[in-house]
């Protein structure tokens, strides 16, 4: 056996872990990071792109923002496409010059992959039998790789390894609280290397199911449908989604649409998960270890990274600053965040997808609330601050108000 020593084990090594070990990096922290797939698989899964300017921030604090500078879309809106009629939110004038970025989770995985191979930190692909311990006291992780067994005795464990991860599978279930919404439809995903057909991500509400276009770079797009969470992608051809994506759109979007070959198809079910607490002692649970959000409020990354930029600064005042203030709050502030950040998710798959359940009644008043927000300032506004993510402090100008 062999025995190592950190103060921080990281396990998993998906956007959350690898920034994490990056900014622990930064702040002079010793870490080790387990993963229990290959490094090529982490750096070839297609997840989301839409970033929120606190994810951006804490990327740059990581050093990693060269390739998202050269290569990131910044929008300033996105539009909302209903009765074939297109209603645009300004994201910028509505929340005083804010922004989204588009670029891809996998290039996002690949610069911090590729920071830390430069940084020559410690990283163990391949691991098997991935197990954490006395997470309560003296924590400690074994694993397996290569035919020989690894022990590291570590200050904090923080479980970075997904929905299905082994660290809150770890947690005795009398001291953990879960709560989970599962939805009755999928979104059925194609890449492709065609031009976007608009500029800023398009949303679609229509009587045949919600449809999203968006796009990974000027030349690669991004296209979805909702479909049964029954429906297998053997039953769609290129020829069929793209014909289904044309019914869901209006005539002008119709027209401007380039399809091409599909260079990955999937179907993606839509869950909210929520985990409560996110600290159980030394064991720190960040991303989707802890929670899922439905992909419609382009919440799922963000939400990790804003756990990651909590987590960082924690453990930072605790080893630098030897104050444990960070490490006890860690739970409370990421899940005043995680609940806003659900509920906006929840309202925006709520608004915009059929649901085959809905009365008529109910199908009218989504009908009425969407009108309201699309025609309303206080709606949009309140819509873009939302999708431009909520502010880490408390709004000054509304505690000016309530003096």
């Amino acid at each position: 056996m062999e025995r190592l020593n950190t103060q921080v084990a990281i396990i998993g090594s998906g956007p959350a872990g690898l920034l994490l070990g990056q900014l622990l990096y930064k702040a002079g922290i010793d870490h080790i990071i387990i993963e229990q797939r290959c490094a090529e698989y982490v750096a070839a899964r297609i997840r989301a792109g839409i970033l929120e300017q606190v994810s951006v921030d804490l990327l740059k604090k990581a050093g990693v923002t060269e390739n998202l500078e050269k290569y990131g879309l910044t929008h300033d809106g996105i539009e909302i496409l209903t009765h074939q009629k297109k209603y645009r939110i300004n994201l910028n004038k509505l929340t005083d010059g804010k922004q989204v970025t588009v670029y891809g989770q996998t290039e996002i995985t690949k610069d911090l992959m590729h920071a830390r191979q430069t940084a020559k930190l410690q990283s163990f692909y391949d691991a098997q039998n991935v197990h954490i311990h006395n997470f309560d006291s003296n924590p400690y992780v074994t694993f397996e790789k290569n035919g020989q067994t690894y022990h590291i005795d570590c200050q904090f464990i923080a479980g970075c390894d997904g929905y299905h991860g082994i660290c809150r599978a770890s947690v005795p279930q009398d001291k953990i609280k879960t709560f989970e919404k599962v939805y009755p439809f999928g979104w059925l995903g194609v890449l492709a290397d065609v031009p976007p057909v608009a500029d800023e991500l398009i949303y679609v509400q229509s009587e045949r199911g919600f449809a999203l276009c968006s796009m990974r770079s000027n030349t690669r797009s991004r296209y979805y449908l909702q479909v049964p969470i029954t429906d297998s992608v053997e039953n769609w051809s290129d020829d069929a989604f793209w014909q289904e994506l044309k019914n869901r759109l209006d005539e002008n979007s119709r027209n401007k649409l380039i399809t091409g070959i599909s260079i990955e198809k999937s179907i993606a079910p839509l869950r909210s998960f929520i985990t409560e607490p996110m600290r159980f002692g030394k064991l720190f649970l960040a991303g989707d270890a802890a929670h899922i959000v439905p992909p419609t409020g382009a919440k799922g990354l963000n939400l990790a990274t804003a756990d990651v930029g909590f987590l960082a600064d924690a453990l930072d005042q605790y080893f630098n600053q030897h104050s444990s203030k960070g490490i006890n709050q860690y739970s409370e502030k990421c899940l005043a965040r995680v609940w806003k950040a659900e509920r906006f998710s929840w309202w925006m798959t709520h608004l915009l997808h059929r649901f085959d359940n809905e009365s008529e009644f109910d199908h009218r008043m989504k009908q009425a609330e969407l009108s309201y927000i699309l025609e309303s300032y206080a709606g949009q506004s309140s819509l873009a601050e939302n999708y431009v993510g909520l502010p880490f402090e408390a709004d000054k100008k509304l505690e000016a108000l309530n003096v």
